[in-house]
């Protein structure tokens, strides 16, 4: 199989399936989209017609002799982890799946749509731009972000062992990297989430998160901006 993945070096979503590549060792081709410059290229109809919110990322592959267009990161993870099984993303027990699946839902339905550009634009926006404007943002982004790990940190508390559920590295694992380096890319603070916080500094350490990194993508600039 051979895949093509549609990825901004920042983005969450794009991580995210980043990470479960690299896990599952699985070769792919990198094609930049950079959704900030001029506007955003994924608004370019060449883009939009391979991702019809316009979003990043997506993972091209051929199947079956069809042309695949796979885009929303949790839906492409379920993908690959039924397709390339080992090492697994869901635990086989229903209960510990499940708990998985409500980990990664807190960061995907319940912070990630807080932070995405077009909601920050339409923030800054209503409180009248300029320093206003960034004030608003700043305070938008504390108070959802905050809350969002506040219920992740609670959640994953009793749970934790070497990863967020258990010593085995899950989705909810590859949810929460990305989301941490957005907190502190935004200056949340972090001191009240020490679970997340011991979780995030040993994956860290592993070669599939080390790769996935946002600061080490081909399109990212050679050194970390906020």
């Amino acid at each position: 199989m051979t895949y093509t993945l549609y990825s901004y070096w920042r983005s969450s979503a794009s991580w995210r399936v980043r990470l479960a590549l690299r896990l599952k060792n699985l070769d792919y081709t990198y094609v930049a989209v950079n959704i900030v410059e001029g506007g955003g290229h994924q608004l370019q109809p060449g883009y939009r017609a391979r991702n019809a919110m316009a979003q990043v990322p997506t993972l091209s592959f051929t199947s079956d002799g069809k042309a695949i267009e796979l885009g929303q990161s949790l839906a492409i993870i379920e993908y690959l982890d039924e397709v390339h099984p080992e090492p697994a993303l869901l635990p086989r027990d229903p209960i510990l799946r499940a708990r998985v699946r409500q980990l990664s839902e807190i960061v995907n339905s319940g912070i990630q749509p807080m932070q995405n550009i077009p909601v920050l634009n339409q923030i800054e926006g209503l409180a009248g731009g300029g320093e206003m404007g960034a004030a608003a943002k700043k305070a938008w982004l504390h108070q959802f972000i905050g809350h969002g790990l506040g219920a992740l940190e609670a959640t994953a508390a009793p749970l934790a062992g070497k990863f967020l559920v258990g010593d085995n590295v899950s989705l909810a694992d590859i949810c929460l990297v990305p989301q941490l380096a957005t907190a502190r890319r935004f200056e949340v603070p972090l001191e009240a989430y020490p679970t997340l916080l011991r979780v995030d500094a040993h994956v860290a350490t592993l070669p599939a998160f080390i790769a996935a990194h946002a600061t080490n993508q081909p399109d990212a600039p050679h050194k970390e901006s906020k």
